[in-house]
């Protein structure tokens, strides 16, 4: 597994619960050290002994903490870039959601060996509902993504229910009925990031 996405789960955990809840988990995890390099590669091993000993440790279901997981990604003050960067995605979370089947090839792009899951959604939105592929060979991921849509449908201001409904062949699903695209404001955001000195200003 790539170290930046250990590194998150590391984040996740310490941001979310503290540092000594991490330390407790990363010895619970064997893992000999306290801090992942975000550039190296780990055995997929490590990364669901990681995980295990999170659920154990914080005790909440695996699912939970990665839905939990995909929330803290976008939402997070320490991650306003990786937010910034989905919301280029489109000015509705319509276009946001058509944006996702992209998100692979850009973080490929971004970050050198970095692989994302491949997404495919599927439906035109007239009534609503729309389901959302996730095909990877590591297991949860689709549960990360559905965190991830409920934090950006708040931050777009949708009104839209989000389901894990499980898995078709090799895909994890995940089934979105979009309520209301305008359901509310939404969280501000600029395309041209402030500067120090005019948020200083």
């Amino acid at each position: 597994m790539h170290g930046l996405i250990n590194r998150s789960i590391q984040c996740f955990i310490r941001d979310s619960y503290g540092a000594k809840n991490w330390r407790l988990i990363a010895d619970g995890a064997g893992l000999g050290f306290e801090s992942f390099e975000a550039m190296l590669s780990y055995d997929d091993s490590v990364t669901l002994a990681v995980l295990d000993a999170a659920a154990a440790e914080l005790e909440k279901p695996r699912t939970e903490l990665l839905e939990d997981l995909g929330t803290y990604l976008v939402s997070h003050p320490n991650l306003e870039a990786l937010r910034r960067l989905m919301r280029f995605g489109g000015s509705t979370f319509v276009d946001f959601l058509h944006s996702l089947e992209d998100l692979q090839e850009r973080a490929a792009l971004a970050v050198t060996g970095l692989h994302l899951p491949t997404l495919e959604l599927v439906g035109e939105g007239e009534d609503g509902l729309f389901k959302l592929f996730c095909a990877s060979e590591h297991a949860g991921f689709g549960h990360v993504f559905v965190g991830i849509l409920r934090a950006m449908s708040d931050d777009y201001g949708a009104l839209a229910l989000l389901d894990h409904a499980g898995r078709e062949g090799q895909r994890e699903v995940i089934e979105i009925h979009l309520i209301q695209n305008g359901y509310s404001a939404g969280r501000e955001f600029d395309l041209a990031a402030s500067s120090p000195q005019q948020r200083s200003a």
